[in-house]
């Protein structure tokens, strides 16, 4: 009887851990081969650490340069230097001027960000920024990412049209979710 129960649950379990390895390798494939953004989904008005990875270079070569285009409505962009990488930041005179989260007058943006230095084909990476959201719940933000590298280019930027979705993307852009307000500071 022991023996009965404890085949049932080794075999109940190892077809669980089965459907569950198929379904995550199914769902990070396409993921892996792409400039992510992580996690995809953050709360509106509020500061969100946007996390880009990049899991290869182009054609076998080196990434020697990631640029990644600030959606519109983030005015608040702080990036994470690289050890042995160079940070440059572009920034642009905003339309408007608009009062920021603790009062203050912004009157340019980060527009773009780029990181400049050397990720080989067999190693994966991470480039960070920290930013502040828009309050508008319910948007979705694409940080176009433009990947150079020895040999060739990576264009992250496409953006689905209506109804299609990003899987049907050659190389869609890293997205982000706008989920309601959380309280608080």
């Amino acid at each position: 009887m022991m023996k009965t129960v404890v085949s049932t649950i080794t075999s109940t379990m190892t077809s669980t851990v089965t459907w569950t390895s198929l379904v995550l390798a199914a769902l990070a494939g396409p993921a892996a081969a792409h400039a992510v953004l992580s996690p995809p989904e953050a709360p509106a008005d509020s500061y969100f650490k946007a996390t880009i990875g990049i899991a290869h270079g182009c054609e076998g070569t080196p990434t020697l340069r990631v640029r990644v285009r600030i959606p519109d409505g983030i005015n608040s962009v702080k990036p994470m230097p690289k050890a042995g990488w160079e940070l440059a930041i572009k920034r642009d005179e905003l339309a408007q001027p608009v009062t920021g989260p603790h009062g203050e007058r912004i009157t340019q943006r980060v527009s773009e960000v780029t990181w400049s230095g050397k990720l080989l084909d067999d190693n994966f990476d991470e480039f960070i920024m920290q930013v502040r959201l828009p309050d508008k719940p319910g948007e979705t933000l694409y940080f176009a990412t433009v990947q150079e590298c020895e040999k060739g280019v990576h264009r992250w930027i496409e953006i689905p049209a209506a109804g299609q979705s990003r899987g049907q993307l050659r190389e869609p852009a890293p997205v982000l979710k706008l989920l309601p307000k959380r309280g608080g500071h």
